[in-house]
C-alpha cells in the first residue's frame, strides 16, 4: 500500500524563512523544511494500481504557473485545542481551478470525493491538547509574515513513508503547468 497526497513544493528560500517560524509553541511538533508543501489533495492508502490510475489522471491536469504568497498564519482547532498552526497561502483563483482540477482528477481514477473544505495553508506544526489560549500570543506575535510572491510551475505526486520524528516524503512523479 502507497499513502500519497498532491501538493506544491515551496522553493528553498521560502522553506528556510518559514522554517524561522519554528519556536515558541509549547507541545509541538515542527514541520522540517524540506517537508513543508502545499497539499492540493490527500489520496491516502491506495493500492499501486489505483496509484498508477491516479497517476494516468493527473498528467492530463493542465494550468498555469502560479503566483503564490505567504501572508499570515491561522490554526486548525476543535473544542477549543489547536490541531495545528500554519501559514495562510494567498494565491488567485489559478490555485482554486487547479485544485478543482486535481479532485476532479483523482475521482476519476476512482477515489471518493475529498468533503472538506479546501484551506491552502502550509503546515508549520502539529500540536496535541494545546489551548487556543496558549497559541493565540503566537499567532499574534507572529500574523504579520509573509514570503514571497513565488511562481510555482508544476505540482508533484508525493508518497508519505510514516516514521519516528515525523512522516518522509518521497516525490513519485512532477506535472507541470504550462505557461
Amino acid at each position: 500500500m502507497l499513502r500519497l497526497f498532491v501538493a506544491l513544493e515551496l522553493p528553498e528560500d521560502v522553506r528556510r524563512r518559514t522554517a524561522m517560524l519554528s519556536a515558541g509553541l509549547p507541545d509541538a511538533r515542527w514541520v522540517a523544511p524540506e517537508s513543508m508543501h502545499i497539499t492540493l489533495r490527500f489520496i491516502g492508502e491506495v493500492d499501486e494500481y489505483v496509484a498508477e490510475d491516479v497517476d494516468s489522471e493527473l498528467v492530463g491536469v493542465r494550468g498555469r504557473p502560479i503566483q503564490i504568497t505567504l501572508d499570515g498564519l491561522g490554526c486548525f482547532e476543535s473544542r477549543d485545542r489547536v490541531r495545528a498552526v500554519w501559514a495562510r497561502v494567498a494565491a488567485g483563483e489559478e490555485l482554486t481551478q487547479l485544485q478543482r482540477s486535481i479532485e476532479n482528477a483523482v475521482r476519476r481514477a476512482g477515489l471518493a470525493p475529498d468533503t472538506h473544505k479546501y484551506v491552502p495553508h502550509v503546515t508549520l506544526t502539529r500540536l496535541r491538547r494545546v489551548s487556543v489560549d496558549v497559541v493565540a500570543p503566537y499567532l499574534a506575535h507572529n500574523g504579520d509574515f509573509r514570503a514571497g510572491p513565488f511562481e510555482v510551475g508544476h505540482f508533484t505526486l508525493f508518497r508519505s513513508h510514516m516514521g519516528h520524528g515525523g512522516s518522509h516524503y518521497e516525490a513519485l512523479a512532477q506535472y507541470d503547468l504550462v505557461g
